[in-house]
């Protein structure tokens, strides 16, 4: 078989992949991007699950280096809808003819770098005996894509239908049906407003209250985005030099700053306009490092909680008993929902499951909780668990699972030293923030690096293991002793079984990241070897 060479193969085909494909096809590189899933998409074309949003806003949800696209591709609320998304990175890729170099249903296994040719060594499944041979390696396997689920004894037992929401089915019909939502995060409350509505009866087991928010979704007029289009070049200088990249206007005031009154009237302003990021960057400065301001964010919320739900129990296990530091959650109607005949509520905290059964979920009160469907929203192994099952090999064979052993490392959040030429977009220690202006920063600045050094040499370019050590301590400094800890959650890791609480990100805020980057590009690319 003859071997295919690239200057760079890319894996995944979501909003980074197809950005840097497109990017390094500027510089008629001969690239090659694969992808297992049958079209474009990434976590969008499998989270396919009913009420599958972004909580981002429409007209920062996309690519910014598209000027006319910007301008005229549709878009008529204020957040997409799962099939919006997808189909806008669809028409990206057809608009500039990135089709054929995508290959989908295509499974990538491992890679091991080859030291004597400085080159990556691509494995896919099923095709050991053609091997793929590229220059520069870019993973974006996406920071959320590894299903997570939960131990319970006797998993299998179960008769009914078990899906997980990121591996959505094709078709699916819950009219009449009893079904059970284990999880209640971003995925697990838009799953439960959604089925609400069509199934017979929703039982939402949940693992951790939640503090929740409404979106705010509603119809954009003519006249809205008119003024955003006019706006779009200070809109994206804004989302730059932010800190979520929402788009939002972020707080500068301290929330003990003004009276009770003028505080109140200032959550209630941000309530009515929805989304959490905005809920929790955009009324107060501090809501998210002093422990009182977050008091006073979560009274607010707790006092709407008891003003929506009529049950007192259920309103008593709604009401979450750590701080609103986790990722924020909006949803229209969350509360509201669990006013609903065919909807009920269990506290996995309170009752936790025993077993499952042939019929449904065994608690510890001793109910067993009949069901037709049971599905878990349980989420990911976040960031490093995307490399959990692909063994990927730098230098003397050691592999990305070896080299985050003691912890998850990274330079700038891409870079790994001992892995030259290859670079993990999203990876650890990336930016907390809106995803795609966050994935334009390192996609831009590995594209730079690769034109300035890249071309025309079989040379490599390869992380320090000092800078990568400093600037893994920088984000976990960052993030030291904050309010964030304190909720755990998946962000550091904690929604896995066995994996040690970590930090994943960086907490520092996009503006600070871009200045990062800005900095070591300006000084010809510190902290890396390149020869």
């Amino acid at each position: 078989m003859s071997t295919e060479v690239y200057d760079a193969i890319i894996v995944g085909a979501g909003f980074a992949g197809i950005y840097q494909l497109y990017a390094l096809r500027q510089q008629n590189l001969s690239v090659l991007l694969l992808d297992s899933a049958p079209d474009v998409g990434g976590t969008w074309y499998w989270n396919r699950y009913p009420g599958a949003s972004s909580d981002v806003h429409s007209f920062t949800y996309r690519y910014s280096w598209d000027k006319e696209l910007l301008q005229t591709y549709p878009w008529k609320n204020w957040y997409l809808s799962q099939p919006e998304v997808q189909a806008y990175l669809g028409h990206v890729v057809d608009r500039h003819d990135l089709r054929k170099h995508i290959r989908f249903n295509t499974y990538f296994t491992g890679a091991e770098f080859d030291e004597e040719t400085n080159t990556w060594k691509v494995r896919i499944q099923g095709a050991q005996d053609e091997p793929l041979t590229t220059r520069f390696l870019l993973t974006a396997l996406g920071p959320l894509s590894n299903k997570n689920y939960p131990d319970i004894k006797n998993f299998d037992s179960f008769q009914g239908e078990v899906y997980h929401t990121g591996a959505w089915p094709d078709t699916y019909d819950f009219r009449n049906k009893r079904v059970g939502i284990v999880g209640n995060g971003s995925t697990g409350s838009q799953l439960l407003v959604a089925l609400a509505k069509e199934s017979k009866h929703v039982t939402s087991f949940q693992r951790n209250a939640q503090w929740n928010v409404p979106n705010g979704n509603r119809p954009v007029t003519e006249e809205e985005r008119t003024e955003v289009n006019a706006n779009y070049d200070r809109i994206w200088d804004d989302v730059r030099n932010s800190s979520v990249a929402f788009g939002i206007t972020e707080g500068t005031t301290p929330t003990f700053s003004v009276d009770d009154d003028e505080r109140r009237r200032r959550f209630q302003e941000a309530w009515d306009k929805g989304n959490g990021f905005r809920f929790m960057f955009g009324v107060f400065s501090d809501t998210t490092t002093d422990r009182k301001a977050n008091d006073a964010a979560c009274a607010f919320i707790k006092s709407k909680i008891e003003e929506t739900v009529k049950d007192p129990d259920t309103i008593r296990k709604l009401i979450p008993t750590e701080p609103y530091a986790r990722r924020p959650i909006c949803n229209n109607g969350y509360y509201e929902t669990f006013n609903r005949d065919n909807v009920s509520l269990v506290s996995l905290k309170e009752t936790p499951f025993t077993e499952l059964t042939p019929k449904g979920a065994k608690t510890s009160d001793g109910v067993e909780h009949e069901l037709d469907v049971l599905i878990f929203a349980t989420g990911f192994d976040a960031i490093t668990g995307s490399y959990r099952n692909v063994d990927i090999r730098g230098r003397n064979s050691r592999t990305l699972r070896e080299h985050w052993a003691e912890r998850p490392s990274s330079y700038l959040g891409f870079s790994v030293s001992s892995f030259p030429n290859l670079f993990l977009l999203s990876g650890p220690h990336h930016p907390f923030t809106n995803a795609p202006p966050q994935i334009e920063a390192q996609v831009e600045f590995i594209s730079d690096l690769i034109r300035d050094f890249g071309i025309g040499f079989g040379g490599t370019v390869e992380a320090t293991g000092e800078a990568e050590k400093d600037f893994t301590d920088l984000s976990n400094s960052i993030v030291e002793g904050s309010i964030f800890h304190e909720a755990k959650g998946w962000v550091f890791g904690e929604n896995v079984e066995g994996k040690k609480h970590t930090t994943l990100f960086w907490f520092a805020g996009l503006k600070k990241y871009r200045e990062y980057l800005k900095d070591v590009r300006e000084n010809r690319y510190k902290g890396y070897t390149i020869t």
